[in-house]
Protein backbone atom coordinates (compact mmCIF):
# COMPACT_ATOMS: atom_id res chain seq x y z
CA UNK A 1 0.00 0.00 0.00
CA UNK A 2 3.11 2.41 0.44
CA UNK A 3 3.11 3.74 -3.49
CA UNK A 4 -0.55 4.79 -2.85
CA UNK A 5 -0.68 5.65 1.24
CA UNK A 6 -0.48 9.09 -0.01
CA UNK A 7 -3.86 8.88 -1.65
CA UNK A 8 -5.33 7.21 0.99
CA UNK A 9 -4.34 9.73 3.52
CA UNK A 10 -5.78 12.43 1.49
CA UNK A 11 -9.03 11.88 3.25
CA UNK A 12 -7.25 10.01 6.49
CA UNK A 13 -6.18 12.96 7.68
CA UNK A 14 -8.90 15.18 7.90
CA UNK A 15 -10.87 12.47 9.55
CA UNK A 16 -8.46 12.12 11.92
CA UNK A 17 -8.08 16.26 12.37
CA UNK A 18 -11.52 16.01 13.61
CA UNK A 19 -11.73 13.17 16.00
CA UNK A 20 -14.44 11.17 14.02
CA UNK A 21 -14.79 7.67 14.28
CA UNK A 22 -14.47 6.05 10.62
CA UNK A 23 -12.87 3.05 9.56
CA UNK A 24 -11.07 1.97 6.03
CA UNK A 25 -13.05 -0.74 4.46
CA UNK A 26 -13.36 -2.09 1.00
CA UNK A 27 -10.21 -2.41 -1.59
CA UNK A 28 -7.89 -0.55 0.81
CA UNK A 29 -8.50 -2.95 3.94
CA UNK A 30 -8.03 -5.76 2.21
CA UNK A 31 -5.07 -4.45 0.83
CA UNK A 32 -3.94 -4.16 4.52
CA UNK A 33 -4.62 -7.75 4.99
CA UNK A 34 -3.91 -9.18 1.25
CA UNK A 35 -2.19 -7.91 -1.40
CA UNK A 36 -1.67 -4.69 -3.39
CA UNK A 37 -4.11 -4.41 -6.42
CA UNK A 38 -5.27 -1.13 -7.86
CA UNK A 39 -8.07 0.96 -6.87
CA UNK A 40 -9.86 4.24 -7.80
CA UNK A 41 -11.23 5.02 -4.65
CA UNK A 42 -11.24 4.45 -0.57
CA UNK A 43 -14.01 3.19 0.78
CA UNK A 44 -14.83 4.77 4.38
CA UNK A 45 -17.45 3.78 6.97
CA UNK A 46 -18.36 6.97 9.32
CA UNK A 47 -20.28 7.75 12.79
CA UNK A 48 -21.58 11.19 12.49
CA UNK A 49 -24.54 12.99 13.33
CA UNK A 50 -26.66 14.92 11.06
CA UNK A 51 -26.19 17.68 12.94
CA UNK A 52 -22.27 17.52 12.54
CA UNK A 53 -22.42 17.29 8.51
CA UNK A 54 -21.26 21.14 8.38
CA UNK A 55 -17.77 19.42 9.65
CA UNK A 56 -16.95 17.65 6.48
CA UNK A 57 -16.54 20.96 3.94
CA UNK A 58 -14.36 22.35 6.46
CA UNK A 59 -12.33 19.11 6.93
CA UNK A 60 -12.54 18.80 2.81
CA UNK A 61 -12.77 22.61 1.51
CA UNK A 62 -13.78 23.22 -1.70
CA UNK A 63 -10.51 24.82 -3.33
CA UNK A 64 -9.37 20.65 -3.27
CA UNK A 65 -11.89 18.77 -2.98
CA UNK A 66 -15.63 18.08 -4.27
CA UNK A 67 -17.76 17.65 -0.88
CA UNK A 68 -21.68 17.68 -1.46
CA UNK A 69 -23.54 20.61 -0.18
CA UNK A 70 -24.09 20.15 3.85
CA UNK A 71 -28.13 19.27 3.36
CA UNK A 72 -27.36 16.28 0.96
CA UNK A 73 -24.69 15.18 3.44
CA UNK A 74 -27.39 15.18 6.13
CA UNK A 75 -29.96 13.66 4.41
CA UNK A 76 -27.28 10.64 3.52
CA UNK A 77 -26.81 10.67 7.46
CA UNK A 78 -30.16 10.04 8.01
CA UNK A 79 -30.94 7.12 6.53
CA UNK A 80 -31.47 4.52 8.94
CA UNK A 81 -28.93 1.81 6.50
CA UNK A 82 -27.59 2.23 2.91
CA UNK A 83 -26.66 5.86 3.28
CA UNK A 84 -23.85 7.34 0.75
CA UNK A 85 -21.83 10.12 -0.59
CA UNK A 86 -18.93 10.58 -2.46
CA UNK A 87 -15.98 13.56 -1.61
CA UNK A 88 -13.49 13.79 -4.59
CA UNK A 89 -10.12 14.94 -4.47
CA UNK A 90 -9.66 17.61 -7.52
CA UNK A 91 -6.18 17.84 -8.01
CA UNK A 92 -5.73 13.90 -8.21
CA UNK A 93 -9.37 12.77 -9.09
CA UNK A 94 -9.41 10.03 -6.16
CA UNK A 95 -12.61 9.42 -4.80
CA UNK A 96 -13.64 8.25 -1.18
CA UNK A 97 -17.35 6.95 -0.61
CA UNK A 98 -18.65 7.35 2.53
CA UNK A 99 -21.16 5.02 4.33
CA UNK A 100 -22.74 5.94 6.95
CA UNK A 101 -23.10 3.74 10.17
CA UNK A 102 -27.27 4.49 10.96
CA UNK A 103 -28.86 1.86 11.85
CA UNK A 104 -27.00 -1.26 10.61
CA UNK A 105 -26.22 -3.21 13.46
CA UNK A 106 -23.12 -5.13 10.96
CA UNK A 107 -22.02 -1.56 10.31
CA UNK A 108 -21.55 -0.79 14.03
CA UNK A 109 -19.79 -4.28 14.66
CA UNK A 110 -17.26 -3.42 12.05
CA UNK A 111 -16.46 0.18 13.76
CA UNK A 112 -16.68 -1.63 17.34
CA UNK A 113 -13.67 -3.84 16.37
CA UNK A 114 -11.87 -1.54 13.31
CA UNK A 115 -7.66 -1.49 14.12
CA UNK A 116 -5.48 0.49 13.97
CA UNK A 117 -2.58 0.90 11.38
CA UNK A 118 0.47 3.15 10.43
CA UNK A 119 0.48 4.11 7.07
CA UNK A 120 3.28 7.01 5.91
CA UNK A 121 3.23 8.34 9.14
CA UNK A 122 -0.48 8.36 9.74
CA UNK A 123 -2.62 6.61 12.09
CA UNK A 124 -5.60 4.98 9.99
CA UNK A 125 -9.00 3.31 11.11
CA UNK A 126 -8.84 -0.05 9.35
CA UNK A 127 -11.91 -2.63 9.50
CA UNK A 128 -11.40 -6.24 10.89
CA UNK A 129 -10.55 -8.63 8.30
CA UNK A 130 -13.82 -10.25 9.30
CA UNK A 131 -16.31 -7.36 8.23
CA UNK A 132 -14.12 -6.95 5.31
CA UNK A 133 -14.60 -10.64 3.84
CA UNK A 134 -18.10 -10.39 4.69
CA UNK A 135 -19.08 -7.54 2.86
CA UNK A 136 -16.84 -8.79 0.09
CA UNK A 137 -18.91 -12.12 0.03
CA UNK A 138 -21.99 -9.49 -0.13
CA UNK A 139 -20.56 -7.50 -3.04
CA UNK A 140 -19.86 -10.80 -4.93
CA UNK A 141 -22.91 -11.80 -4.54
CA UNK A 142 -24.76 -8.89 -5.71
CA UNK A 143 -22.48 -8.28 -8.93
CA UNK A 144 -20.21 -11.36 -9.19
CA UNK A 145 -17.21 -9.80 -9.87
CA UNK A 146 -14.40 -12.30 -9.03
CA UNK A 147 -11.97 -9.81 -7.63
CA UNK A 148 -13.61 -10.01 -4.58
CA UNK A 149 -13.30 -13.64 -4.02
CA UNK A 150 -9.56 -12.96 -4.78
CA UNK A 151 -9.62 -10.29 -2.34
CA UNK A 152 -10.63 -12.58 0.28
CA UNK A 153 -8.07 -15.52 -0.83
CA UNK A 154 -5.35 -12.99 -1.14
CA UNK A 155 -6.24 -11.85 3.03
CA UNK A 156 -6.15 -15.60 4.17
CA UNK A 157 -3.22 -16.17 1.96
CA UNK A 158 -1.35 -13.41 4.33
CA UNK A 159 -3.54 -12.70 7.54
CA UNK A 160 -5.11 -15.86 7.57
CA UNK A 161 -3.31 -15.99 11.61
CA UNK A 162 -5.47 -12.83 12.14
CA UNK A 163 -8.81 -13.76 10.79
CA UNK A 164 -11.27 -15.43 13.18
CA UNK A 165 -12.38 -18.11 10.83
CA UNK A 166 -15.50 -19.32 12.69
CA UNK A 167 -16.67 -15.21 13.36
CA UNK A 168 -16.57 -14.90 9.68
CA UNK A 169 -18.85 -18.28 9.55
CA UNK A 170 -21.20 -17.30 11.64
CA UNK A 171 -22.16 -13.99 10.03
CA UNK A 172 -22.02 -16.02 6.35
CA UNK A 173 -24.44 -18.18 8.18
CA UNK A 174 -26.60 -14.98 9.69
CA UNK A 175 -25.99 -13.09 6.18
CA UNK A 176 -26.97 -16.19 3.93
CA UNK A 177 -23.89 -15.90 2.22
CA UNK A 178 -22.72 -19.98 1.86
CA UNK A 179 -22.93 -20.11 -1.88
CA UNK A 180 -20.52 -16.99 -1.94
CA UNK A 181 -18.17 -18.55 0.82
CA UNK A 182 -17.95 -21.44 -0.84
CA UNK A 183 -17.18 -19.89 -4.39
CA UNK A 184 -14.08 -18.89 -2.14
CA UNK A 185 -12.73 -22.16 -1.48
CA UNK A 186 -14.15 -24.09 -4.74
CA UNK A 187 -12.53 -21.88 -7.41
CA UNK A 188 -8.93 -21.39 -4.80
CA UNK A 189 -8.71 -25.09 -5.60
Amino acid sequence: MSNGSELFLIFVRPLNGLGLDYMVTGSVASMAYGTPRVTLDIDLVLELAADQAERLPVAFPSEDFYCPPTDAIQEELRRPARGQFNVIHVATGFKADFYPVGDDPFLRWGLTHRRQVEIGGETAAIAPPEYVIVKKLEYFREGGSEKHLRDIRDMFDVSADAIDRAGVEAFVEERDLQSAWGQVWKRSG
